[in-house]
């Protein structure tokens, strides 16, 4: 019994995680294009397969442990040599593990676009504040604008 519930939790999050994938690599484009509308509606899909992945997962770890078992991989390998579908369990626990892996990786890179994007957003904002770590600007007349005095954008 808890052998297909595990499984039938396998399929549905091996589903999501391909989905939730899917939709990071739409992310990393968007990224790259600068396309906030898109951004926010991919976050909005991403949202409930997440919630949907921490559900399911919770659910494993429940059915684990009420079978007196580790929710890693040892003790899936026990539950599959006690069960008809063992070697199934096993293909897509793996199955999933890996997808999850490949969205984490996926992610990172995600989130290192964001970090670099931040520092350029950052470094320009300065630049156009006359913050002190800007290379020597011009004023208005042309002549070399005082770097040590904070502008309003409109000055810039």
């Amino acid at each position: 019994m808890h052998d297909l519930t595990l499984l039938q939790l396998f399929n549905e999050d091996i589903t999501a995680a391909r989905r939730l994938l899917e939709l990071i690599e739409a992310e990393f484009q968007a990224l790259g294009e600068r396309d906030l509308a898109r951004l926010e509606s991919l976050l909005g899909e991403k949202q409930p397969l997440l919630a949907q992945l921490a559900q399911h997962g919770n659910q494993r770890n429940q059915i684990m442990a009420s079978l007196q078992l580790g929710a890693d991989r040892a003790g899936l390998e026990t539950l599959a040599s006690r069960s008809a579908q063992g070697a199934e369990l096993l293909a897509r626990g793996d199955e999933l593990s890996a997808l999850l892996e490949e969205c984490q990786a996926a992610n990172l890179r995600n989130g290192r676009v964001v970090r670099t994007s931040q520092a350029s957003v950052r470094s320009v904002l300065g630049i156009l504040r006359g913050g002190s770590d800007t290379p020597g600007l011009y004023d208005s007349r042309g002549g070399t604008a005082s770097v040590a005095t904070q502008r309003p954008l409109s000055q810039a």
